[in-house]
């Protein structure tokens, strides 16, 4: 099958898009689901609704980018349902997380004690290492939250979507969005200053 030329980019043989975007969309998809079996599904249906928009690609941007741009979208698609299925509203179980340990974390109840002074989690954005141990890290806390705070804080801090936006997408108040937002971020902190700083020092 021959590429299909536009203005001034050229889409490649969808047999090659596996191979040539695969594990890239994978990864992906991974940062963001942290579930290797829909991550494989959901850059699946990336791939298919790809394949089916082929004709429209008009190549504005570069054909992976393209791809993100549709893996985006299927991404925000499963959190929509996610946060249907998700007892989001239930701002009292949110409230009553803040008490309890987050025990897979190894953190301790009390840690979060008001004027306590954070850990320097900074990283060196040219250690190529460190930045993958950083957001090994990262992922592995956000597994251990409770799966609304993981769904929110991913949406806000790692696809960048709007408040707004996310209100409208999951059916949530703003002042619920905050609540859930201020515990995953505290909890995420907690978690990374025992196990990624607690390692390295």
């Amino acid at each position: 099958m021959e590429p299909k030329k536009t203005h001034n980019k050229t889409i490649s043989d969808p047999s090659t898009w596996v191979d040539r975007h695969g594990d890239y969309l994978f990864r992906f998809a991974m940062s963001r689901l942290r579930d290797e079996t829909l991550s494989e599904d959901v850059v699946q249906e990336t791939l298919l609704a790809a394949l089916k928009a082929r004709e429209s690609f008009q190549g504005k941007s570069d054909e992976r980018t393209w791809f993100v741009g549709i893996l985006k979208r299927k991404v925000i698609d499963y959190f929509r349902k996610a946060g249907r299925e998700v007892d989001i509203d239930d701002e009292t179980a949110v409230f009553l997380q803040d008490t309890k340990d987050f025990k897979e974390s190894g953190s301790q109840a009390g840690s979060w004690k008001t004027g306590r002074k954070p850990l320097d989690w900074q990283i060196d954005a040219g250690d190529a290492a460190e930045t993958k141990e950083f957001w090994q890290f990262l992922s592995w806390c956000l597994d251990n939250l409770p799966h609304n705070m993981s769904l929110v804080f991913v949406m806000r801090e790692m696809e960048h979507m709007a408040s707004d936006e996310i209100c409208n997408v999951l059916e949530v108040s703003p002042t619920n969005l905050r609540v859930l937002l201020h515990r995953a971020r505290k909890q995420l902190r907690s978690c990374l200053e025992k196990q990624w700083i607690g390692t390295r020092s």
